[in-house]
């Protein structure tokens, strides 16, 4: 387990062409090879094993020091490298436009061991202030506490404060989401990732909110990392997550003496890998369905005269932004906030919305076929205090929706209506 950069050699690839020249992910990811079953299934087989055999005693000394690997279809030990994962990671990368991925047991595992691999004890990471609540607790209380990195919070918006907080030769890390979570703010990657380089700081996105609509690897960013939990998965049953990136990082954080992803061991099982990888083809579709109703339901919702916050609307600010770096045809991401400014009128909508005519659910995540419903201040961002939260723009009334595609659009449209038009009446009556 030397050096495992010839042991992604795969996952590099497409004809000897580099999967970054593809634009749309669809394309790159239509030309992935196809793994077949064991007897010529046209699905993969599960490899489930968590040791494997080798023939020859010589053998396992070569693959402890390097020289065979998974790129010759040897393997050690399923913490290390599985082949059932490895096909999914190639989609992922894929997908991403990047040298390599590998996938991981959740978003805050990929995240996280990004973060270990990338900074040493003491460094310095430059985070937007507009982030999920998890990965703000991540940052601003267990890093700390455990590892001594530090965080300083910024608005990404702001480029002055993002060159001012960069403390060169000791921040490692500028991280930021794609779109963030819940306010929808869009990130300008391309001129974040110029500030970034010029300072010698790497650029971690999560693209969790946007797979397929944004590419940050194209874009310029050094690594993407996923909660495949959510739009890739689908189906609300699977936590998971993947990091991808060049060949070199992927491989050292695989290494026997110094990788985050194998000391510390967030290894996804081969049956889940399995599951993903037969969804991941019609993630596209997917992905153009929540979008497409995210901006018909975000444009008649305006016309109500709720407070819509949606980038795919032209009055959202990031909209120019949004349409400059995404890729075309699939859209402006299928989530839309409705600031109901106080939490109980956000609460009876929700209550409505779910109890009374079943437009959604009141769930956290989002990427569900059902449209989730959640109060982001008081559930996905409640690890932020107060000023935390007015910083990141969260009023206390937001109303986070990842739209679904089950059912009509204009069945579920009746559906909010109907909810919105009982609610305005009990306001009235009282």
């Amino acid at each position: 387990m030397g050096d495992n950069s010839l042991l992604l050699e795969k996952q590099v690839s497409v004809d000897k062409k580099p999967i970054v020249t593809w634009e749309d992910p669809a394309v790159a990811l239509g030309t992935t090879r196809h793994e077949f079953g064991e007897y010529g299934g046209i699905n993969m087989s599960i490899e489930a094993s968590a040791t494997f055999t080798v023939m020859e005693p010589k053998t396992m000394h070569k693959m402890f020091t390097g020289e065979l690997g998974p790129s010759q279809d040897f393997f050690i030990y399923s913490r290390h490298f599985n082949p059932t994962i490895m096909n999914l990671s190639r989609q992922i990368a894929a997908i991403e436009g990047t040298q390599a991925a590998y996938c991981t047991s959740s978003g805050m595992a990929a995240t996280s061991s990004v973060l270990m691999q990338i900074c040493n004890t003491g460094g310095h990471v430059v985070a937007s202030s507009r982030l999920y609540g998890g990965t703000h607790a991540l940052l601003n209380h267990f890093l700390p506490r455990v590892c001594n990195i530090t965080t300083n919070f910024v608005d990404v918006r702001d480029y002055d404060m993002v060159k001012e907080a960069i403390v060169k030769g000791r921040t490692k890390v500028l991280f930021l989401e794609s779109m963030s979570n819940p306010t929808l703010a869009v990130a300008n990657i391309p001129e974040l990732c110029r500030i970034a380089h010029d300072k010698g700081v790497k650029v971690v996105v999560d693209n969790t909110f946007t797979p397929m609509v944004l590419s940050p690897a194209r874009l310029g960013a050094d690594v993407v990392v996923h909660s495949l939990t959510k739009y890739i998965s689908g189906g609300a049953d699977i936590i998971a997550g993947a990091v991808c990136g060049p060949t070199s990082l992927v491989s050292s954080m695989m290494d026997l003496h110094q990788g985050a992803l194998m000391l510390l061991g967030p290894t996804m099982n081969a049956k889940v890998a399995f599951e993903l990888s037969e969804r991941i083809p019609h993630l596209g579709l997917r992905i153009k369905e929540h979008c497409h109703r995210a901006l018909v339901f975000a444009t008649r919702m305006k016309k109500l005269g709720l407070k819509v916050i949606y980038p795919g609307l032209e009055e959202h600010p990031s909209h120019t932004l949004l349409k400059s770096m995404a890729n075309q045809n699939y859209g402006f991401g299928g989530i839309l906030c409705v600031d109901m400014e106080t939490v109980e009128k956000a609460d009876e909508l929700m209550n409505r919305l779910q109890n009374c005519t079943q437009f959604g659910m009141m769930a956290v995540s989002l990427g569900y076929y059902e449209t989730l419903m959640s109060c982001s201040g008081s559930s996905t961002s409640s690890e932020m205090n107060e000023e935390e939260k007015k910083m990141a723009g969260i009023s206390q009334g937001l109303v986070r929706m990842s739209i679904g595609y089950n059912g009509t659009l204009e069945q579920k449209w009746s559906q909010f209506e109907k909810a919105l038009a009982g609610l305005i009446h009990d306001v009235m009556v009282v």
